[in-house]
């Protein structure tokens, strides 16, 4: 039987100032897309893209990832508790994101982008598409090193015991979701993207893929406790990465229709 390690959250400590693994991990996931981001401009450098675009639009998607991800997890998960206690909204230290909401919020600021520079803005998010699943694993880790997250209760035998949480055997579903949402949306959309597809294709693969994923990975991720399983015996999460499947098969046929 497999132990959660129990890592120490805090990466490093100088005073009072704390630097946390989860910070570290979502550095880490900034920091891809700038190197893998480079490297696709310097391979397709008749892409229209430049460095300075891609500076650009990584700053606009690190606002949208912080506040998207923040309001959508007091608006998806705790809405009732944050009304009440509207202050603790900004409490970020103590946690609470939300993945659906980050995406919401970085496609709302790849519009402004598209806005601010005349760029197509479904050629600005297939352009990041590709980019992101790597950095998506790195939260995974990131949600792993805590310790949080875990998985409904197995006997298989990769099973893990979270002490902080109780003595049974659960899924790693952070791990899951770290091979699916990472490792492989990540070859699946990086593949696809080498060759010239119709504008919109990319994105709706990965809003297909990483919906798909997700739906499935929910299925062994303990529901969150102050939520349980919703209709259907779905969870938010599920219920959540529902519209983006959709969305994104219903772009692709859009993508290869517009293209004939």
């Amino acid at each position: 039987m497999l132990i959660h390690p129990q890592f120490d959250p805090v990466a490093l400590s100088i005073g009072p100032l704390a630097i946390r693994w989860y910070g570290l991990m979502y550095l880490t996931a900034f920091m891809l897309v700038l190197v893998l981001g480079r490297w696709r401009i310097r391979q397709h450098p008749d892409s229209g893209w430049t460095t300075r675009n891609l500076d650009d639009v990584l700053f606009y998607g690190v606002l949208g990832t912080v506040l998207g991800g923040r309001l959508g997890y007091v608006l998806f998960y705790k809405f009732s508790y944050y009304l009440a206690h509207p202050i603790e909204i900004f409490y970020v230290w103590e946690g609470g994101m939300s993945f659906h909401g980050g995406f919401l919020g970085v496609i709302f600021a790849m519009w402004l982008f598209s806005r601010r520079t005349g760029k197509p803005w479904l050629a600005i998010t297939d352009f990041i598409a590709p980019l992101v699943p790597l950095g998506l694993g790195a939260g995974r880790i990131g949600n792993f090193i805590n310790g949080e997250l875990w998985g409904r209760p197995t006997d298989l035998p990769w099973a893990m015991i979270f002490p902080a949480v109780d003595n049974v055997p659960r899924h790693p579903s952070e791990l899951y979701e770290f091979g699916l949402e990472g490792i492989v949306l990540f070859a699946i959309v990086w593949l696809y993207s080498a060759r010239p597809r119709p504008m919109g294709a990319v994105s709706g693969l990965f809003l297909t893929g990483y919906g798909l994923f997700r739906f499935l990975v929910e299925f062994t991720r303990e529901p969150d406790d102050f939520l349980g399983l919703l209709s259907l015996g779905l969870s938010m999460g599920q219920w959540l990465s529902l519209p983006m499947i959709v969305a994104g098969v219903a772009m692709m046929t859009w993508a290869y229709r517009r293209q004939s």
